[in-house]
């Protein structure tokens, strides 16, 4: 596993979405880490000291894992770029077809006006 910055991340995690567009999957992973050893958590919880959290992701192909970790500071940023790598690489998810409202209302009551049977 390789821990990244976030521009070379979200360049192989771009670089991953498109090897895998054919045949594959990519999994992304996010946690909240504060990237200390348990003892060291410890050393600082016994002092009083305030624990940094940060978000770590993780993505794989199955071949390939990479990582990065994102501060408070960065979060709003990644997640934007973040979000245009997946709108971007999600081209196999259908878009639905949208009926206008008044259309589906008259349509429903021709229907039904035609189902009534008639009286003889």
């Amino acid at each position: 596993m390789v821990l990244l910055q976030l521009d070379p991340f979200l360049n192989e995690l771009t670089s991953m979405f498109e090897r895998s567009t054919e045949k594959g999957s990519v999994w992304v992973t996010l946690k909240r880490s504060s990237l200390k050893s348990k003892a060291q958590k410890n050393k600082l919880a016994t002092a009083g000291e305030a624990i940094e959290y940060r978000c770590l992701i993780r993505a794989t192909d199955g071949k390939k894992t990479i990582s990065t970790s994102v501060g408070q500071k960065d979060h709003q940023r990644f997640q934007a770029s973040y979000a245009t790598i997946l709108k971007a690489h999600m081209t196999a998810l259908k878009k639905r077809e949208r009926k206008d409202k008044k259309k589906s209302a008259e349509s429903d009551k021709r229907g039904e006006s035609s189902k009534k049977p008639k009286k003889v």
